[in-house]
């Protein structure tokens, strides 16, 4: 019996609906606005800007400025010692903890019940229904889900609260259901040790009938990568013969795409990318044809733009979703049922289209260079690599480059420390394709290389294998959703990383 043929059309209800974005985008975003303001007018943050009184975006707006974290982190820290009605309508139990564009080491992102269920589990549930519209043939339900989680801790000692990664406050709190349709059991998924927890999904599930992936692809390559170690296997395919999906998101796929290949030969394969962050759910990827992801407009998140070029003004415009423009770079705000109010989450996205509306990631607010005028962006980046890796059929496991900003020759340049998982042909060939691609997608990056007068030539250094998951195990950042800084205007991460390179 195929059991994803009688679940089909249940699941299958949720992308007719979907289906319908398009030309509803005011009236269903509105109405998003319309219920958070309602649900929180009573909470401390909900008197204190009037919110009783607001009747539209432009009542909002006017009341309430662009927050980031330091300007809402004294209401979380107090809704994280057990206040109500603060940011949000009761207590919270829940916090996302993230590392990110703060001057603190970790961010604690408020996880509400109501935000759990209409945020996050229903980004997954629109998943999985998306990709059944998308492959009829599916026996998705026939296996298990591999799940891959990070870990949690009490927070501050009260009763039921938890802080941790996102994917440990999903998993702790999933209907318990779900847990017959995934792996591995929620001992193993929420260790600390990643180290462990990466020997123990192997050894758990190296004999269950896995049918898709969950997770972000670092992490998932690595527990890949040891149960075929362990099993003595060549490919996923002999371990996992009806694997079919990898939902991944977390960091761009551009790098991991050709390595998932080798590791995965089957070309029925398929990848689905999600943007599923600490502070939401966001997008996903409808069309296994285009990358751009599906804004998804009617979860309990309503979302506002910065225009790139007024992100660093004094007062910059700031736009709902129905006045963005296609092919512009925008900086993303939300205002959630989490407690998120006008909230600069750090992403950058780019608009594809506009009837629905499709997006990519470009890159962070704060992760970027632009030392010298270059505006460089992670979007750029990643085109930049996928060119040079096509080159010279090289495979970039983990990277990060920072600017030299004059060295003993007085030449000022990119610094880009590499961890390649397959070598070059040519490292020289490597940099020039890297750098003439740069170049070619950022006019700005070209206007400074011009006759190498203010940048010269970019510079590759190799890393060791292992580099990078030695640097994040040194902050206690190994596995989770925790990534590496991919560009940044300082040389803090990257001199940190040299100064291993070599241990």
């Amino acid at each position: 019996m195929n059991e994803t043929s009688l679940l089909r059309p249940i699941i299958c209800r949720r992308a007719g609906k979907i289906s319908e974005y398009g030309g509803n985008t005011e009236a269903l975003q509105s109405k998003v606005l319309r219920n958070l303001v309602e649900s929180a007018a009573g909470t401390e943050w909900g008197v204190k800007h009037k919110y009783d009184g607001i009747r539209t975006y432009s009542d909002f707006a006017a009341r309430v400025g662009v927050q980031d974290y330091e300007t809402l982190k004294g209401y979380i820290e107090r809704m994280r010692h057990g206040e109500s009605d603060i940011l949000w309508k009761g207590r919270c139990k829940w916090y996302a903890k993230s590392s990110g564009t703060t001057n603190d080491k970790s961010k604690f992102i408020p996880v509400t019940a109501q935000g759990l269920q209409r945020v996050h589990y229903k980004g997954g549930y629109d998943v999985v229904s998306l990709y059944l519209r998308n492959n009829p043939k599916s026996r998705f339900f026939s296996g298990k889900g591999l799940i891959l989680g990070g870990s949690h801790a009490s927070n501050f000692n009260l009763k039921d609260s938890l802080v941790g990664d996102l994917s440990a406050i999903l998993i702790e709190n999933v209907n318990p259901m779900v847990n017959f349709l995934r792996v591995p059991h929620k001992s193993i998924a929420l260790l600390s040790d990643f180290e462990e927890k990466m020997d123990r999904i192997a050894r758990a599930t190296q004999n269950v009938n896995v049918t898709n992936l969950s997770g972000v692809p670092s992490w998932m390559m690595a527990v890949l990568k040891h149960l075929l170690q362990i099993t003595g296997k060549k490919s996923i395919d002999e371990v996992w013969p009806n694997l079919e999906v990898f939902f991944h998101g977390g960091v761009a796929f551009t790098p991991y795409r050709e390595q998932y290949k080798q590791l995965i030969k089957s070309p029925e394969m398929r990848y689905m990318e999600t943007y599923n962050a600490s502070e939401g759910f966001f997008g996903i990827q409808d069309d296994p044809s285009d990358p751009s992801m599906l804004l998804m407009i009617d979860y309990d998140v309503f979302y506002e733009f910065i225009p790139m070029e007024e992100f660093d003004s004094p007062n910059p415009t700031v736009l709902p979703l129905w006045e963005v423009e296609t092919g512009k770079n925008y900086a993303m705000l939300i205002s959630t049922s989490c407690g998120l109010w006008r909230y600069m989450i750090g992403d950058t996205v780019r608009f594809t289209s506009k009837e629905p509306y499709k997006f990519v990631i470009t890159g962070r607010t704060k992760h970027f260079i632009n030392a010298f005028g270059e505006e460089l962006i992670v979007d750029n980046a990643e085109q930049g690599l996928k060119a040079a890796c096509e080159a010279t059929g090289a495979q970039v496991a983990e990277y990060t480059a920072a600017p030299v900003f004059m060295d003993a020759d007085a030449r000022c340049r990119h610094q880009w420390l590499i961890e390649f998982s397959k070598q070059p042909s040519s490292l020289q060939l490597f940099a020039q394709v890297l750098d003439d691609t740069l170049q070619q997608v950022n006019s700005d990056y070209e206007a400074k290389r011009y006759k190498d007068i203010t940048l010269q030539q970019l510079e590759i250094v190799e890393a060791r294998h292992g580099l990078f998951n030695d640097w994040l195990k040194s902050k206690g950042k190994l596995g989770g959703q925790h990534k590496v800084p991919r560009l940044s205007n300082s040389r803090q991460y990257v001199e940190e990383l040299l100064s291993m390179n070599s241990l």
